[in-house]
């Protein structure tokens, strides 16, 4: 992720130095836009390793790192997690009772910093659907583990407060964008949600967020990473959230910036999911308005970051704005698809008295109401035999 706060290597051997590790080299890692993180380079690493990651975040309290720390424990042993180390020293300041309790966290201007082993693996720049099946039963293997955390909101941190975000965004966008993000608002708002389960959730499980083993045709899940976000949500969301990276190619800057939803590889990561936690009939009904709100989650995001960037004049290389324009497009997608299933047309068919099969039916005419339907039918001038059918819009593909 993007490195937003400078240290220096006598800060970072003295950090290393509390968590048992003896510091050689901090190399920035500049992919993603929250926290500062380095790799770490041991006295014992060759040239060219490292054994760990170094984060410093940027904008959660030390507290709720904490609650990460103790996430991550419970996952150890059945994902590939990596968990934070303990610290084995304690400041000189801190009663005795503090010192008994493991800690994992260490504080630094008002920021918390942690030590993690580096898991094997690299990010994926495209999955398949073998891998999206198998981040789906990973994915529900987390919402099942984490439920033995009770309760579960005393281990996830707020949910960020978005409708301030796009009160604020929504004022200077273009009409039709402002439309979109608050057609997916509304839609969204009118889902029964008190019907959809709930717990700990990641929240920001995308591609870049995983670790793989790539070997062709045999690619394995060696790594989970950035449990920063992990909130009290509905489950559904999560599981949204995660299929908008794992089943979309994104284009760059060359391709137009396309972005294409694949949902042969969405149909793959459900049934992984459901091969180790069955969803309710709410939450697939859910699905479809989740899917647009999750893009929309994300587009905000993006603004929110470069509003952040810009009030605080982040600037540097070492600073990476992720396209927000990207996320609006699959929002937009997504939601084409909520309307399709929301709307009802009816069908003017001509039928065919030999074979009554409906397929064999001949299409005259698709109208927005049946009192439309009902006039085209009379003015026909035909001896033939018609039927008016009612169909949601999605059907008829």
């Amino acid at each position: 992720m993007s490195v937003y706060t400078q240290l220096t290597d006598d800060q970072f051997a003295s950090f290393c130095q509390r968590f048992g590790v003896s510091f050689a080299r901090a190399i920035p890692i500049t992919q993603g836009i929250k926290n500062s993180n380095w790799f770490i380079q041991t006295t014992d690493d060759k040239e060219g390793e490292h054994s760990y990651v170094f984060t410093l975040y940027e904008e959660r309290p030390p507290a709720d790192v904490e609650k990460m720390a103790v996430i991550l424990n419970q996952l150890d042993g059945k994902l590939p997690v990596a968990a934070p180390l303990a610290i084995i020293d304690s400041e000189a300041n801190e009663s005795e009772a503090v010192k008994t309790e493991k800690r994992y966290v260490i504080h630094y201007e008002n920021k918390g910093i942690t030590l993690v082993p580096c898991l094997a693996g690299a990010h994926p720049q495209q999955t398949t659907q073998a891998m999206c099946h198998d981040i789906g039963a990973a994915l529900a293997m987390l919402h099942e583990t984490l439920q033995a955390l009770q309760p579960s909101e005393q281990y996830g941190v707020p949910l960020y407060p978005w409708t301030e975000v796009r009160d604020r965004e929504m004022q200077f966008m273009p009409g039709d964008e402002a439309k979109l993000m608050s057609d997916i608002w509304q839609s969204y708002s009118d889902l029964s949600l008190a019907d959809l389960p709930k717990g700990l959730c990641h929240l920001d499980m995308f591609a870049d967020n995983t670790l793989w083993d790539l070997t062709k045709g045999h690619e394995k899940l060696t790594g989970l990473l950035d449990f920063t976000e992990v909130s009290v949500e509905h489950y559904v969301m999560d599981i949204a959230i995660t299929i908008n990276d794992f089943c979309t190619t994104w284009g760059d800057a060359e391709q137009d910036e396309r972005v294409h939803f694949d949902r042969e590889k969405m149909t793959a990561f459900l049934q992984g999911y459901e091969s180790k936690k069955a969803l309710t009939d709410n939450e697939k009904r859910a699905l479809p308005v989740m899917l647009a709100k999750a893009a929309v989650i994300f587009w905000l995001l993006r603004l929110n970051v470069i509003h952040y960037n810009r009030t605080e004049g982040r600037t540097g290389d070492n600073i990476m704005v992720k396209n927000p324009d990207l996320m609006k497009r699959l929002a937009a997608y997504h939601w084409s698809h909520v309307e399709k299933t929301q709307h009802t047309v009816f069908v003017l068919l001509e039928t065919n008295p030999a074979n009554m099969d409906n397929a064999a039916n001949q299409i005259v005419g698709v109208f927005s109401s049946s009192m439309q339907a009902e006039q085209a039918r009379d003015n026909l001038k035909s001896d033939g035999e018609f039927v008016i059918k009612k169909y949601k819009l999605d059907q008829l593909a």
